[in-house]
C-alpha cells in the first residue's frame, strides 16, 4: 500500500478499499447504485480529527500527514511526491506546497469533497 493509499484510508475510512474497484459501465441513465457513491466531506472529516485545532493542515503536508498518523518523514513525503508524479522533489517549501495541493486534488479526484482553495 502506498503513502497515498494510506493517507486516502485515514481520511475516507477503511470502506475505501472497495470505492476503488472499478464501476460498472452504464448506459449514461442515472441508475440508484450510481447515487450511492458516498462523497466524503474532505475538510469536515479532518476537523473533526483529535489534534486538529493544534495543526495547520489546511495549508502544511506535514501537519497533515502527523493528523491522520501518516509518517511525514522526508522519505515519506518524497515517497508521496513520487506516487503524485514529481520524480525531483527536495522538500523544499515550494515543493510541500505543491505536495499538499496535489494530495487534494488527487482526493477530490477519489471521491472527497475539497474546498476549491485547496485545488488551486
Amino acid at each position: 500500500m502506498g503513502i497515498f493509499s494510506s493517507i486516502k484510508e485515514a481520511i475516507f475510512g477503511k470502506k475505501a478499499k472497495a470505492q476503488d474497484a472499478p464501476l460498472p459501465k452504464t448506459t449514461g441513465i442515472p441508475s440508484k447504485q450510481d447515487q450511492t457513491v458516498p462523497i466524503i466531506n474532505v475538510e469536515n472529516s479532518l476537523d473533526s480529527m483529535p489534534g486538529a485545532d493544534r495543526l495547520n493542515w489546511r495549508t502544511s503536508i506535514v501537519d497533515l500527514m502527523k493528523l491522520i498518523n501518516v509518517d511525514s518523514s522526508y522519505d515519506n513525503r518524497k515517497a508521496l511526491a513520487q506516487e503524485l508524479g514529481r520524480d525531483d522533489y527536495s522538500g523544499s517549501a515550494e515543493d510541500n506546497i505543491w505536495l499538499h495541493r496535489r494530495t487534494m486534488q488527487e482526493l477530490s479526484a477519489n471521491g472527497g469533497r475539497v474546498p476549491a482553495e485547496f485545488l488551486d
